[in-house]
C-alpha cells in the first residue's frame, strides 16, 4: 500500500470566520449535545468515522524540512511542545512576556490549516534554568497570583479565536494528595488548591470559545514507582466532579498515554479502562489522547521485534480507546523517532536509539503507523468536536 497521510483533512479556510467556527464548534460539543448555548433545539449530528490526529511539535524541530514536510502531510492538530512553556514565554521571574516562538508555531499551524492544541498554561515543570526553587517556592500569595494569573490570561487573549484547544492545568492531580489535587507543586504551596479552579476561570474570560482542557496521565498501567492506574482514575473523578460542581469552565480531560511497551498485553485492563472513559464521558467531558508513545524498554536491540511489540501496543491502547466516542483526537507525542524526548531524558541502558513513535528516524513509517492508521480508519462514529476537519474519504486513501 502506497504510504499516504493518516487523515486526509478538508482544508480549513484560514479566514477569521472560519476561526471562529472552529473554537465555536469546540466550546458547543461540550455542553449537551441537543441544545445550543441559548437553549435552542439542535438537530443531531451526523456521526463520521474520522478523528482528528494530530502530533505534537516546536519551532526548532520544523527548522527541518524533511520532518517539516512530513509533519505538514500527516498532522491536522498541533500540540505546541516546547513553545508555549515557560521557559520562552517567561525565562526569568522577572522577564517581561516573550512570544516569539509561540507566535512563530501559531503561524505555522494557521498557514497549514492546522488546529491547535495549545500546551500548557499551568504546570509545575518547563520553566528552564532561568528559574530557581526559591523564585517557585518562595514567592507570597499575592505575587504568586500576579505571575501565573497575569500570564494565563495574557497568553489566552494574545491568541483568542486561534487556538482550538488549551492545556489549562496540566499533571497537578496526584493519589497522595488532598481531595484528589497534588500538594507538591509550587503554585499549590503559594496560591492554594484553589489554582486549578482560577486557572480554568480566566481562561474563558479571554478566550471563550476555547476548549479548555486539563492534561493527566498515569490512567493505563501501573507504573515504575508502583502507582496504580485505578487510584489515579479515582482521584481524577474526584477533582473534576468538584470542578463541575463549582461550575469551573473544564471542558475536556486529556490524557497523555505515555505507554509501557514490556508487558503491556498483561498490564494493561482494556475493560477497567474504557469503564474510566465512560465516566468521565458520562460527565459530558470531551477527551483529546494528548501525548501517546510507547516506552521501549524491557524489549531487544533489535528493531524488528521492537517495532512490532511498539505497533501492538498501538493496536491494543487505541482499539480499547476508541470504543469511546466522547474520544474526539488522537495525537501523539512527536510523529518520528527523530524527535523524541525518550530519546532525550531516557535512553536505553544497551544505547539502542529509542523508537516509541509512528515513523522511524529516517522518516519511513514504521508498523505503529500502520497500526494507528488501521485504529483511526475502524473506529465507531462519532460526532465531530471541530468543524471543517477529519472529514475526508480515507477508503481512497487506502485504494491508493
Amino acid at each position: 500500500m502506497t504510504e499516504g497521510p493518516l487523515v486526509t483533512r478538508r482544508r480549513l479556510l484560514l479566514g477569521a470566520a472560519s476561526v471562529v467556527a472552529i473554537g465555536a464548534a469546540g466550546r458547543i460539543a461540550t455542553m449537551d449535545s441537543s441544545t445550543s448555548p441559548e437553549g435552542d433545539p439542535q438537530p443531531p449530528c451526523e456521526p463520521q468515522r474520522e478523528i482528528v490526529f494530530g502530533s505534537s511539535a516546536a519551532t526548532w524541530q520544523l527548522s527541518d524540512a524533511d520532518y517539516r514536510r512530513l509533519f505538514v502531510r500527516e498532522a491536522e492538530m498541533l500540540f505546541t511542545e516546547d513553545d508555549l512553556l515557560w521557559y520562552r514565554l517567561r525565562p526569568k521571574p522577572d522577564s517581561v512576556l516573550d512570544f516569539k516562538y509561540a507566535d512563530q508555531i501559531i503561524e505555522f499551524a494557521e498557514q497549514h490549516g492546522m488546529l491547535v492544541f495549545a500546551a500548557h498554561l499551568v504546570w509545575d515543570e518547563g520553566f528552564g534554568e532561568g528559574w530557581t526553587d526559591d523564585d517557585l517556592w518562595g514567592m507570597d500569595e499575592q505575587t504568586a497570583r500576579k505571575v501565573l494569573f497575569d500570564t494565563v490570561e495574557r497568553t489566552v487573549k494574545r491568541y483568542r479565536g486561534r487556538v482550538a484547544a488549551w492545556s489549562v492545568v496540566n499533571e497537578a492531580i496526584g493519589t497522595e494528595g488532598v481531595r484528589g489535587l497534588r500538594t507538591d507543586v509550587p503554585w499549590y504551596e503559594t496560591i492554594g488548591p484553589s489554582y486549578v479552579a482560577e486557572s480554568f476561570d480566566i481562561a474563558p474570560a479571554a478566550d471563550p470559545d476555547a476548549l479548555l482542557v486539563l492534561n493527566e496521565f498515569g490512567y493505563e498501567t501501573v507504573n515504575e514507582y508502583g502507582d496504580r492506574p485505578d487510584d489515579k482514575q479515582r482521584a481524577t473523578l474526584r477533582v473534576v466532579d468538584r470542578l463541575l460542581v463549582d461550575d469551573v469552565p473544564v471542558h475536556a480531560l486529556g490524557v497523555q498515554a505515555h505507554l509501557p511497551a514490556h508487558e503491556f498485553a498483561e498490564r494493561f485492563d482494556p475493560v477497567a479502562y474504557r469503564r474510566f472513559l465512560s465516566e468521565i464521558a458520562s460527565r459530558g467531558l470531551k477527551i483529546l489522547i494528548t501525548e501517546l508513545d510507547v516506552l521501549d524498554d524491557g524489549l531487544p536491540a533489535d528493531r524488528r521485534i521492537r517495532d512490532r511489540v511498539v505497533a501492538d501496543v498501538y493496536q491494543r491502547y487505541l482499539e480499547a480507546t476508541l470504543e469511546e466516542s466522547a474520544v474526539a483526537a488522537v495525537i501523539t507525542f512527536g510523529l518520528s523517532d527523530r524527535y523524541t524526548w525518550l530519546q532525550e531524558d531516557y535512553p536505553r541502558k544497551d544505547g539502542a536509539p529509542r523508537r516509541p513513535l509512528p515513523f522511524s528516524e529516517g522518516l519511513r513509517a514504521k508498523p505503529a503507523y500502520h497500526a494507528l492508521e488501521h485504529a483511526l480508519e475502524t473506529a465507531p462514529p462519532r460526532c465531530q468536536l471541530w468543524e471543517g476537519v477529519g472529514s475526508g474519504n480515507r477508503q481512497e486513501f487506502a485504494a491508493g
